[in-house]
């Protein structure tokens, strides 16, 4: 047992973290702000006595520090999410992302804890290479685009993780997420499957941006889940990033159509040409699509012996019931 902090652990990946932890005995302190987590999402261990909630910011430097005092390791979730989001809030997710990024890494190097910070492969940028290795190049776009601020914001993360560690020795590990998917992910920050399956299930198209011959790999969360634990009980991680992904990629378009079928819908899948104004409507000028991001996931698998493996039809099926469950209950109500 240990007695573990989670930021944003009230979110899609960290309240799924904590269901993990805690049915392996740990004791969980989660720290949300509530602005795109929710409270709904930890149901299940709410009652629990070896769970606890606080409502509050990474942003709150003496709150973090101290919750960080009473943990033996962090798990470090809290972030803007999200493309539509980040271009809505462009300056929030900035001071998100970095100064909470560094009151977590300095309340943490005070006590030698251990600490895993989450990151995104968006850090790649425009890098189209098949299967990204985490040392390769990054290629962003244009310094003006808010797109790019997430990518260069977290960036940042991960050099002051890095940093931390050379310097101070703080035993951290940075990993990169590839598209995550499963249970209790929103569609309303730009999430793409989510999106497709209540579409899907509400019988209305399925709108496709561009041509749909862009390519995305997803991965399941509960996979996701498990290399995070993997990684925090590694202490030859410490100080390394990883990528966290699934390597086998799809076009869009094909996403849409295999949704449609397990579905079983009457949905059309309706491409959309990319003015974008459809999609993020006056943000979209901040905004730029990539073709292509494969994730290579050798060194997870070197360090740990664990490779995310669940496949894409599981994944939808687990996130068309959760769906359909919440339509149901809002049917009901």
């Amino acid at each position: 047992m240990s007695r573990a902090l989670i930021t944003g652990g009230a979110g899609f990946i960290g309240s799924h973290l904590v269901e993990r932890l805690i049915s392996r005995g740990d004791h969980v302190t989660v720290l949300d702000n509530l602005s795109t987590g929710r409270a709904d999402n930890l149901a299940a261990v709410q009652q629990h006595p070896n769970f606890s909630m606080v409502e509050g910011s990474v942003l709150d430097a003496g709150l973090v520090e101290r919750l960080v005092a009473d943990a033996e390791v962090v798990y470090h979730l809290a972030a803007a999410v999200g493309v539509d989001w980040v271009l809505r809030h462009p300056l929030r997710s900035l001071e998100t992302n970095i100064q909470g990024t560094e009151h977590v890494l300095r309340a943490c190097a005070e006590r030698g804890l251990r600490v895993l910070i989450a990151s995104t492969s968006e850090v790649y940028g425009k890098n189209n290479k098949d299967a990204l290795a985490e040392d390769d190049d990054r290629v962003l776009g244009s310094a003006r685009l808010s797109r790019w601020f997430y990518a260069s914001a977290k960036a940042i993360d991960e050099a002051f993780a890095l940093a931390y560690w050379h310097e101070r020795r703080l035993p951290v590990t940075v990993v990169r997420l590839f598209n995550t998917v499963g249970p209790r992910q929103t569609g309303v920050y730009g999430m793409v499957v989510p999106r497709f399956v209540r579409w899907a299930l509400r019988g209305e198209p399925l709108r496709v941006y561009g041509d749909g011959e862009q390519t995305r790999c997803f991965t399941n969360v509960h996979d996701v889940v498990r290399a995070l634990v993997a990684l925090t009980d590694t202490p030859s991680a410490a100080g390394e990033i990883f990528n966290i992904g699934q390597p086998s990629e799809i076009r869009i378009v094909d996403l849409a159509k295999r949704v449609v079928e397990l579905c079983e819908s009457v949905s059309e899948v309706k491409l959309v040409p990319y003015d974008a104004d459809e999609a993020y409507g006056e943000r979209a000028a901040g905004y730029e699509d990539m073709r292509r991001r494969v994730p290579n996931a050798d060194k997870l698998f070197e360090f740990t012996g664990f490779r995310p493996s669940i496949g894409l039809d599981q994944t939808l099926r687990e996130v068309i019931d959760y769906e359909m469950g919440r339509l149901e209950a809002t049917t009901r109500s």
